[in-house]
């Protein structure tokens, strides 16, 4: 893959960057903050960026803006944001722009926290997912999100197993990864992933398109 990575901290930039490059990614810009991340991603047309929350000069949400900033220019372009702590208004922004528009879903996206990073695998795992489309969401953001489930709740009509599913699936986990976490069969999981599409009115289309509407639909219910 080719990729950017936009943060101030050069000991976990540089550290990032390693981390890549040994495991046969290009980095194809490395930048300390907004400004430079969007030049970057218009420029190199990544096949996923990396990009801190916060970066100079206020150290806020420069780094989540300018993202959403470079979503825009260059459309669909995946974007993995990395935050030192939960920020829920940040991850609302940031699944604002995967709202499909004209029929497809609007490119990968994902909001970790930077101790996964740590987590070799499942971080390198999380940024495949990213580039290819898919949506990956630290489980504490998952968890925070939830807390403001309006009344009107739009998965009522789903069973508390469709719900377990559902809350895996926001994490980014493929089928045989729920499978394995709830210890059920690859074709039990295919059912209730059939089912929550049924129930959230999800017609027949591209299954990673489905899965980011349904996950969507799960964290803005």
């Amino acid at each position: 893959m080719r990729v950017v990575i936009a943060d101030d901290a050069v000991l976990l930039r540089e550290g990032i960057v390693r981390l890549l490059t040994e495991n046969g990614h290009e980095v194809v810009a490395a930048v300390g903050d907004g400004t430079a991340l969007v030049e970057a991603v218009v420029a190199h047309r990544p096949d996923v960026s990396i990009v801190d929350v916060r970066m100079p000069p206020s150290h806020t949400d420069e780094g989540l803006r300018a993202a959403v900033e470079a979503r825009r220019l260059v459309p669909r372009t995946p974007i993995l944001v990395l935050s030192q702590y939960v920020e829920v208004s940040y991850a609302d922004d940031l699944l604002a722009t995967v709202k499909p528009s004209g029929g497809s879903s609007g490119g990968g996206i994902g909001y970790l926290l930077k101790d996964r990073v740590a987590a070799i695998d499942e971080f390198l795992d999380a940024v495949r997912r990213v580039a290819s489309g898919g949506t990956v969401l630290d489980p504490e953001v998952v968890s925070q999100l939830l807390v403001r489930r309006r009344r009107d709740d739009p998965l009522r009509e789903l069973t508390p197993r469709e719900r377990e599913v559902l809350g895996l699936m926001a994490e980014g986990r493929s089928n045989t990864a729920i499978a394995r976490a709830l210890v059920v069969s690859d074709g039990a999981v295919e059912k209730h992933v059939r089912n929550i599409f049924t129930k959230l009115q999800l017609p027949p289309d591209e299954e990673q398109h489905r899965r980011v509407l349904a996950v969507l639909a799960y964290l803005q219910g």
